[in-house]
């Protein structure tokens, strides 16, 4: 059987995003979809100086709505801005012996997909967990296509027989829908672990036992 999962690219998301690129054999990075100003694409929380999580968000430039990820672009002065960002968490502080994601976080490069992405690739490769991924955005599906179509058509571009999902997507797709195209549709059971940055936990708590929880599924 060959599993897929497709999912927005977060910024340093929390431990339990991580379940999706253990459990599947494709990981589809869903980038040409609407940037969602409100979520977790492009920000995260860490604690401040006066340990109170306080939003670390990416300098990127103002978009109209229909903005997509890959088209998100950093301010002129991001580096700038990014690094009076950085000043107010203590953990970007912290003697990590080289640590390569809080390295990472420093330079942000040109492109915020890019960042983010490499931020996912870094986290994966720090614990050891496969990351095999394609971009949405590479496949030239047409944009009539929405929502659980759209899912299905990439499912079906990359002949996996197996959609694996987080369990918050669970009212948004009908599996008898899924299983007419042959196709699987498995959500992870709910994560039970920490909601903290990924970033945070990294520099302050065993591997082996982020690892652990990661593949509890």
């Amino acid at each position: 059987m060959t599993s897929i999962a497709i999912m927005q690219p977060y910024f340093i998301p929390y431990a339990g995003y991580f379940r999706l690129f253990a459990a599947c054999d494709l990981f589809v990075i869903y980038d040409d979809v609407q940037f969602p100003k409100e979520g977790w694409v492009h920000r995260n929380r860490l604690l401040n100086k006066n340990n109170e999580p306080t939003w670390l968000t990416l300098p990127i430039q103002r978009k109209p709505l229909a903005t997509r990820i890959n088209e998100i672009e950093f301010l002129d002065d991001a580096n700038k801005v990014w690094q009076e960002q950085l000043r107010k968490f203590p953990i970007m502080d912290i003697d990590s012996q080289n640590n390569p994601l809080k390295e990472l976080i420093r330079n942000p490069g040109n492109k915020p997909l890019d960042f983010i992405v490499k931020g996912l690739e870094t986290v994966a490769k720090i614990l050891d967990i496969p990351f095999n991924v394609k971009y949405s955005s590479d496949l030239n599906i047409g944009n009539n296509l929405k929502g659980q179509e759209r899912v299905l058509e990439i499912v079906k571009y990359f002949g996996a027989n197996e959609y694996i999902n987080a369990p918050g997507g669970t009212g948004l797709y009908d599996a008898g829908i899924f299983q007419k195209n042959g196709i699987e549709l498995r959500f992870l059971p709910d994560y039970k672990g920490s909601k903290a940055s990924i970033l945070q936990r990294l520099l302050t708590e065993d591997l082996k036992e982020i690892r652990e929880e990661i593949y509890d599924f």
